[in-house]
């Protein structure tokens, strides 16, 4: 491709800003790594005091309109000016699916229940920590931070204000297109629009590098305990250039080969690998811990979802994942608005909200709840070894305790990899949708963003773990405006919907002149 034609795609502003502000963040955290942590911490603290309820009842607002349209007549909407489904159904659902539980569908799988089980979050009170009643609410607190209003605000709502921006209107394919239903066409060419992209890029991007340099030391760890390969900055670096190697070639095949075939991998490979903790490990107890929990989660949701007790424990658990989902929400929405052309607002919500939680719900249950339940049988096997050396940790104590242990650590570890692969790959493609406005960006953008997601992680890794881990809770920060940005979608999303039935014969036009949007 020729520079003039790469330069004529490429919103260069929103590239050059977006761009330069990680590196700024690097710079500085080489110049004055303290500094740039306290900046973070200070940024993260008033963050999480200032919206955190915000946050909670955005995500319950979000996930109550996704559902009322969706159950509604104007659920049978149909998406993307399309009559048909591109995509088969079981390939749409997996890229969704993989791409928003990342890495997290092991490590926290693994971890997070056990945090709850061994200190029983704040809201239920009267329950003994480690105690077989503890149970029920550290499952049911996971499912809530990864659970329906956690995963709504991946696009079940805003990918189709995303879609009919861009397919009904002619809009490019950029985070800005959220506010369309406040500024119309105008936003296209509005400052505010590059305000917008950028804030949603450096929130996607930020938490791809520290998932991906994240992943570095703890693969690097997992290495050294399977196997005996030293735990050290050499390995980390092999480590993430081996993934962003693969990233790097994915990105270049696209949505229809590389994110296609990896997605439909990690299905395939969780349901045999959870099957087979069911078969092997404490079937009965992960049955009847999903089922009893469940009924824990839904009649103590607003509860749980609302409480507001405790700060420092809501900013280093529940609003943490909050924001996080927020943080990566817009540019997910790009990803559901690229890939669901066809399909209906009523299938969009299905598998958005309900399909994806589920199957997390249902997979941090059987590795999570096996966890408590070798816990239980001997107190301080996982969670002592989570304690000391952080989530792989858990992840092993958890596979060394099952039959064929080893065959369980590899299994577990392979799931891992294709699974930061899956969220780097999905994310590099669709930053570089925000920077061009195009449903299938040119290649050298593609590589360019997943190389540069690579080097900054190995960059941060060199200046140490502190850095990977500011540049994660970097997400929170960006969170903030980007929930002021999608808020106007509770409202804009139902008249679009309307609008749409309208055109589509769903719903007949008033008599009254409706206003097109």
């Amino acid at each position: 491709m020729k520079l003039e034609d790469l330069k004529r795609k490429v919103n260069i502003p929103v590239f050059v800003i977006s761009g330069g502000l990680l590196v700024l963040f690097v710079v500085m955290s080489f110049v004055s790594f303290e500094g740039v942590a306290n900046f973070v911490n200070t940024g993260f603290d008033l963050s999480i005091a200032y919206f955190g309820a915000f946050w909670q009842l955005l995500l319950l607002a979000t996930f109550i309109v996704g559902a009322v349209l969706a159950i509604s007549k104007y659920g049978k909407v149909r998406l993307g000016n399309e009559d048909e489904p591109r995509i088969s159904f079981f390939k749409w659902a997996a890229i969704l699916v993989s791409s928003g539980l990342g890495a997290g569908g092991i490590f926290w799988a693994a971890a997070e229940p056990i945090y709850y089980f061994t200190e029983v979050p704040p809201m239920h009170t009267g329950i003994a920590d480690g105690s077989q009643e503890a149970v029920g609410v550290a499952m049911s607190q996971s499912y809530m931070s990864w659970g329906f209003t956690a995963w709504a605000v991946y696009g079940a709502v805003s990918g189709m204000v995303i879609m009919y921006a861009h397919y009904n209107k002619g809009l490019s394919l950029k985070p800005r297109t959220l506010l369309y239903p406040v500024f119309g066409n105008k936003i296209e060419h509005n400052k505010w629009g590059i305000a917008i992209d950028v804030c949603c890029i450096l929130g996607a991007v930020a938490g791809t590098i520290g998932t991906v340099g994240f992943f570095g030391f703890q693969l690097s760890y997992w290495l050294e305990h399977s196997f005996g390969i030293p735990d050290g900055l050499l390995t980390q670096m092999l480590v993430i250039g081996l993934l962003i190697t693969i990233v790097t070639i994915s990105a270049v095949t696209g949505i229809s080969k590389g994110i296609q075939f990896l997605s439909r991998i990690n299905i395939w490979l969780i349901f045999p690998v959870g099957t087979l903790i069911l078969l092997l490990g404490p079937g009965a107890f992960i049955i009847d811990t999903f089922i009893s929990s469940y009924g824990t989660y839904a009649s103590e949701f607003l509860n749980i979802h609302t409480f507001r007790g405790d700060q420092e424990w809501l900013g280093l658990w529940m609003l943490f994942f909050f924001g996080w989902f927020i943080g990566y929400g817009p540019l997910m929405a790009m990803l559901v608005a690229r890939v669901s052309r066809g399909r209906t607002i009523r299938e969009v919500f299905f598998v958005v909200s309900i399909v994806a939680a589920l199957v997390s719900n249902v997979w941090f249950t059987v590795l999570g709840g096996t966890g408590i339940f070798y816990e239980l049988q001997n107190t301080g096997s996982v969670s002592e070894p989570l304690m000391e050396s952080g989530l792989p940790a858990a992840v092993i104590a958890i596979s060394e305790q099952l039959p064929l242990g080893g065959l369980m650590a590899v299994l577990l570890a392979i799931l891992t990899i294709l699974f930061v692969i899956t969220t780097a790959d999905s994310m590099s493609y669709s930053i570089s949708m925000s920077v061009t406005g195009q449903g299938d960006p040119p290649k050298l953008i593609r590589v360019f963003w997943a190389v540069m997601i690579g080097v900054i992680s190995m960059i941060l890794i060199n200046i140490g773990e502190g850095s990977i881990d500011a540049i994660q809770s970097f997400i929170i920060i960006t969170a903030v405006p980007i929930s002021i940005i999608i808020l106007p979608l509770l409202w804009g999303a139902p008249k679009i919907a309307k609008q749409m039935a309208i055109e589509q014969g769903i719903e007949e036009q008033k008599k009254k002149e409706t206003k097109n949007l």
